[in-house]
């Protein structure tokens, strides 16, 4: 059975070690708006988007050295819907692979499915940071995280 939550698959030049180095320095591709640790199993950190528009808190519930890291989103506000809780008890999992020379990132955010409020509005977001800052990050050494005083532009 075809599994509905949001996935992204990624491809670099970039070792498994430098991969995984730059998924665990979460201030460099996600948000530096970040209170915690993201570097160890049971690690906890929370993050926050532009004031108060998302705050989630994450536990590194798995973690193994250049092949695997997870978190479990132990408790999230998110103010943009109606149920502001929607990313609590999901995961998001990031498995490392080296295949024919290239390092291949499997992102999985389990339980962000499409039957969910934040889907659309969140699969872009997580597209977005993957692949303009994690994906930046792993390969120039910079990324572009939501700086801690950003304001969100509304069109």
């Amino acid at each position: 059975m075809k599994t509905l939550d949001y996935h992204m698959n990624m491809t670099t030049d970039a070792s498994a070690h430098e991969a995984f180095e730059s998924i665990n320095n979460v201030t460099k591709w996600w948000t530096d708006n970040l209170e915690g640790n993201s570097q160890k199993l049971n690690d906890e950190f929370t993050v926050r988007f532009f004031d108060d528009l998302h705050v989630s808190t994450q536990k590194v519930v798995e973690m193994i050295p250049d092949k695997k890291v997870v978190w479990l989103v132990s408790s999230s506000q998110l103010n943009f819907i109606n149920n502001k809780q929607e990313w609590n008890g999901t995961k998001i999992s990031f498995e490392i692979s080296e295949k024919g020379g290239k390092t291949q990132i499997d992102f999985t955010h389990q339980g962000l499915i499409p039957e969910i409020e934040c889907y659309n509005d969140c699969s872009n977001a997580w597209g977005e940071y993957l692949r303009d800052s994690l994906l930046s990050l792993i390969n120039t050494g910079k990324g572009k995280p939501t700086p801690k005083d950003a304001k969100l532009e509304i069109d």
